[in-house]
């Protein structure tokens, strides 16, 4: 009997040990864009310390598709005016005005949109 049981289960055992590869959705490209609006400091009551040089404006919008989705949110609206930012080069974002739009669109239930200005610091003042 001992003689059949462990042929049977090295052959049991050795059936699960294969070449196995992970598969994800997730790339080094797309965690990168997720974290880039890290990189920009915000600056809403005030300008930064020290020099700074102005890049363009940008615009960041969180809507509410449906009835029963989350609300438009204005922190949604800063992390994408600074997603914004970062792809055009900035590492300081002066944030101009925010607002949750009172009026229903065709695309959002709800929306929150911020506008600011979009600011390369210099390297010994960027946070």
């Amino acid at each position: 009997m001992k003689k059949i049981l462990f042929p049977a289960l090295v052959i049991l055992l050795s059936g699960c040990a294969g070449e196995y590869t992970f598969n994800s959705n997730l790339n080094d490209e797309a965690i990168d864009d997720y974290f880039k609006a890290s990189d920009v400091a915000v600056y809403e009551n005030g300008l930064p310390k020290g020099q700074f040089e102005p890049i363009g404006l940008v615009e960041g919008e969180s809507c509410q598709i449906g009835e029963n989705d989350a609300p438009a949110s204005i922190v949604e609206a800063r992390t994408m005016a600074r997603r914004k930012a970062a792809d055009k080069g900035a590492n300081g974002l002066l944030i101009k005005t925010c607002f949750v739009s009172p009026e229903q669109t065709q695309q959002c239930v709800s929306s929150a949109i911020c506008i600011g200005q979009a600011i390369k610091i210099a390297d010994t003042q960027a946070q």
